[in-house]
């Protein structure tokens, strides 16, 4: 499965996934560069319990790293390691988020588009920031 079919996926199904990217979500066009971090929750009963928004815990399990630059998209780094995603938090301004299908079609999920974050991040994964 290509990178871009695989993010497609990771936002169509059922996953417990926040979204922290660069800039506003395209994959219809993928123009420009935009780095995209995909947070997986824990699932489970304790899941759903408590905080506001429905999002429950807040306990990273993985973190994905796709980057799309001029059309091309790509995954960049994945890991479930405890040590390594330790290193990630999740910011607390999350929100309902707006993003663009390969189809054009907009769908809404978690997430946050903050630059700042994004640099965190790639420090964390050990990555030189944009």
């Amino acid at each position: 499965m290509s990178a871009i079919d695989e993010l497609a996926a990771t936002f169509s199904g059922n996953s417990r996934v926040l979204v922290v990217s660069e800039r506003e979500v395209d994959l219809h066009s993928l123009a420009g560069e935009n780095h995209l971090y995909l947070l997986k929750l824990i699932e489970g009963s304790l899941a759903a319990g408590g905080r506001g928004g429905g999002l429950g815990e807040r306990r990273i399990v993985s973190v994905t790293h796709y980057v799309y630059r001029n059309g091309a998209c790509e995954k960049v780094f994945q890991t479930e390691e405890e040590s390594l995603v330790a290193k990630f938090e999740v910011p607390y301004h999350v929100a309902r988020m707006p993003m663009k299908m390969r189809d054009g079609a907009e769908q809404v999920g978690y997430g946050v588009i903050d630059p700042d974050v994004v640099k965190v991040y790639l420090k964390a994964e050990g990555a030189s920031a944009p």
